[in-house]
């Protein structure tokens, strides 16, 4: 009962940090907008080429992929605030404190993970008059592999924040991580739309499996395999992402 109500004392002063200065917030937004407005409307002459004639709702196979990106993204980099908070003492003062450690990581990540859900909730609304028809046990279930996929890589991130220190070891090792996850996830296009061998190479990425099941999902078909699958990934992941983020706190806030 310590270790949540500690929990909720740092969501709640990270949650107000947050509402003090909302910019990060809507700059993490501002891009899957702009593929939402400029990048989908490419996709309807061929969506049932490119969903193999799965459906003909071209924001049933773009939208996934974008709330799934914007988990990815928006989450990886928060590792920089934390940075912030080393270099102004704040990570100092709350190693003298007798918070959890495990408190002080799952509040953050917390806060984290409830950003993301509203930037998906408003991503999901602009995309209605466009066209976008879901089921909405599905588009449900798609919040909550979000939830989970931020708490992923939030927690990756301030592991790694907590390990360099520094922002010019942080950046380019998050941007190198960041485009091949991009570009081998499907996250812009299917990859059973390309060449045997890049289908190949992206199948040992998780996030192509997250991908395939939201679309899934999208669709209607949440007892499919690709839907199971989905979400079998992203629980192991997030199991994974919240181990390491939390011996990481240990070990570091010692």
């Amino acid at each position: 009962m310590n270790v949540l109500r500690e929990t909720w004392i740092v969501f709640h002063r990270q949650m107000r940090l947050s509402l003090r200065n909302p910019m990060w917030s809507i700059l993490m937004l501002s891009q899957p907008l702009m593929y939402l407005f400029l990048f989908g409307p490419l996709l309807k002459p061929i969506t049932a080429q490119i969903s193999q004639g799965a459906t003909t709702n071209a924001y049933q196979v773009f939208i996934p992929g974008l709330i799934v990106q914007l988990g990815m993204f928006g989450a990886m980099f928060v590792g920089f605030g934390l940075i912030a908070e080393y270099r102004a003492g704040v990570i100092e003062a709350d190693r003298v404190t007798p918070a959890s450690r495990i408190a002080l990581m799952a509040g953050r990540v917390l806060r984290d993970v409830v950003v993301l859900v509203v930037q998906s909730i408003l991503l999901l609304l602009a995309a209605l008059p466009l066209g976008l028809r879901a089921p909405w046990a599905g588009v449900l279930l798609s919040l909550v592999i979000v939830a989970l996929l931020g708490a992923t890589f939030a927690s990756l991130s301030y592991s790694v924040a907590l390990i360099t220190k520094s922002e010019d070891a942080l950046a380019p090792l998050l941007n190198g991580i960041a485009m091949p996850l991009l570009l081998l996830s499907g996250i812009l296009l299917p990859m059973q739309i390309g060449p045997t061998w890049l289908q190949r190479l992206s199948d040992i990425s998780p996030l192509k499996h997250v991908v395939n099941g939201v679309r899934a999902l999208f669709r209607g078909d949440i007892s499919s395999s690709s839907s199971l699958w989905g979400l079998f990934w992203v629980v192991l992941l997030t199991v994974i992402g919240l181990a390491v983020g939390a011996r990481t706190f240990r070990k570091e806030s010692a």
